[in-house]
């Protein structure tokens, strides 16, 4: 495929994050392919955060770029946790330098051992929120052009709005399960206030009065209590009337 293809492909491969099986996984491989064929760089590795904002690495092109940042976590330095944690890109960073490396000389160290001699580092950022960082590993000397340092955080861009996409549907589907099953437990409670309204000949305060007091004095959940008055499988008679 032409380069501009590429393009296009990686911005329709973001779009399927709308889908219900999207699988983040497989999309953020997919990421560190259309860098590799993009930038024409040796390998590509992709970290994110978890909510509490600590780096877990997601993806790698290959097993030894999968240990390499695997260290660079363990050991807490490296290009890639720098750039989450100022949220700025580094730019060819000569790993054989000890003035550009001087702040992850262990892991410089490393990615040397991997043949590695040049990385570079871009931020997962919309606007002020960086959830990630994606980092670029040549083993020639040579630096990133200009257009290909936009290519490569235009990627970085797509793939970051694709996840929080992603994360955004996750939370609305789980806040519509949230509100279907309290919906669900406000009508069995409505039933059990009812039943217990019926049999005691008293209003449906008093009832569900006595619903909550049981369920507090009993460590049971409210709506559990009401869906056993509901199904018969309590008697009644156990509830203390007020």
């Amino acid at each position: 495929m032409t380069r501009e293809e590429h393009l296009l492909t990686a911005m329709v491969e973001a779009v399927d994050t709308l889908v219900d099986d999207f699988d983040l996984i497989d999309f953020l491989h997919q990421l560190c392919d259309r860098c590799n064929a993009l930038l024409d760089v040796t390998a590509v590795g992709v970290m994110l955060a978890d909510p509490s904002g600590r780096l877990h690495l997601i993806a790698a092109s290959d097993e030894h770029t999968r240990l390499l940042e695997l260290f660079a976590l363990q050991t807490n330095q490296g290009p890639c946790v720098e750039c989450h944690r100022n949220g700025t890109a580094r730019l060819n960073i000569d790993l054989s330098s000890p003035a550009q490396t001087a702040a992850f000389p262990r892991f410089a160290a490393r990615a040397r051992q991997e043949n590695f001699t040049t990385t570079h580092a871009l931020p997962m950022r919309l606007r002020q929120q960086v959830i990630g960082a994606l980092n670029l590993f040549d083993t020639r000397a040579q630096q990133l052009s200009d257009t290909d340092a936009r290519v490569a955080q235009a990627l970085a861009d797509v793939a970051t709005i694709a996840i929080l996409q992603h994360r955004t549907l996750v939370h609305a589907n789980i806040e519509r399960a949230q509100l279907k099953a309290a919906l669900s437990s406000r009508i069995v409670i409505e039933q059990a206030k009812g039943i217990l309204a019926e049999r005691w000949n008293t209003d449906f305060d008093t009832a569900f009065d006595a619903l909550r007091r049981h369920a507090r004095a009993h460590h049971l959940p409210l709506t559990q209590l009401c869906r056993q008055v509901t199904d018969g499988t309590l008697d009644t008679t156990a509830i203390q009337r007020p």
